[in-house]
């Protein structure tokens, strides 16, 4: 029976989602329980994606990301995949009227990180983090708004600066590796050789207009959604601060991280500004 494999493939997408990220997974599980499931999928196809480009050194990755893609597009094509995170996406991506453009927009940025290592234009940048992060805001904001239209316009922006500044603040986190093993540098017109106080500030004020828009947005999310969106806002935001207080040389060399201790502290404080609704 084909859902008993479903059983399976969700349990693979939620796998990788814990596996790979305990602060999206302890968001994710913030979700009301009818939409979690869902997050978990989109979470799963955009992480393996990632990891073909970003990980597999020893091997072909445009072979792969090929594969991939083709993959891909059969599952969305005939409802079904025997790869499991597939099979999972698939569902997820009918259930909800989830547009291919976004797909496709998604695995180009994904693309262009198998040989681009620079973004010297503010357009060549803007593109990359639509594909790599807006889409994904707007894929997850699919499934909060499950099917309403109205509301998934209305909310669309936000979504999409909320998903800019999650990203962003992953570039940040990670230069180092980015930069020293991947070759990779985003921010244009940014030397990060050269990371000074001035440079980062402007990166971080950018940031922070993206998380001021993000956070309307969530405030006016569907309960199911809210206290999960707002958990993995809040922290973003913390790692921002501390990224913040941190002087670039050390940025440049160290990768900054939120203690466990610290992500419960949040969640604990996240709940009661949710209860209170101090959002």
């Amino acid at each position: 029976m084909k859902s008993i494999f479903d059983i399976v493939s969700h349990s693979c997408s939620q796998t990788v989602t814990k596996t790979y990220s305990t602060s999206f997974s302890l968001a994710t599980k913030m979700l009301a329980s009818s939409i979690r499931q869902d997050i978990y999928n989109i979470y799963g196809f955009v992480r393996f994606a990632d990891e073909i480009v970003d990980s597999f050194h020893d091997y072909d990755k445009e072979v792969l990301l090929n594969e991939f893609e083709n993959d891909l597009n059969l599952a969305l094509e005939r409802k079904i995949s025997l790869n499991p995170i597939l099979n999972s996406f698939q569902e997820t991506y009918h259930k909800y009227g989830i547009e291919k453009h976004m797909v496709d927009a998604f695995m180009r940025s994904m693309r262009s990180d198998l040989h681009k290592t620079t973004y010297l234009t503010e357009a060549e940048y803007n593109s990359y983090i639509y594909g790599s992060a807006d889409v994904v805001g707007l894929m997850c904001l699919k499934v909060f708004v499950k099917g309403d239209n109205e509301k998934y316009n209305h909310l669309k922006e936000s979504a999409m600066h909320l998903g800019s500044a999650f990203q962003k603040v992953n570039f940040l986190r990670d230069l180092k590796s980015d930069y020293e093993d991947l070759s990779r540098t985003y921010f244009p017109n940014t030397d990060l050789s050269k990371l000074d106080e001035f440079s980062k500030s402007l990166i971080i004020e950018e940031i922070e207009r993206d998380f001021e828009i993000g956070l309307q947005g969530i405030k006016e999310l569907p309960a199911e959604a809210k206290f999960g969106v707002f958990t993995a806002y809040r922290y973003y935001s913390q790692l921002l601060k501390k990224l913040k207080k941190t002087p670039a040389l050390q940025i440049k060399n160290t990768r900054i991280r939120v203690p466990n201790y610290k992500k419960i502290e949040l969640l604990t404080r996240s709940y009661v500004k949710y209860q209170l609704n101090l959002l």
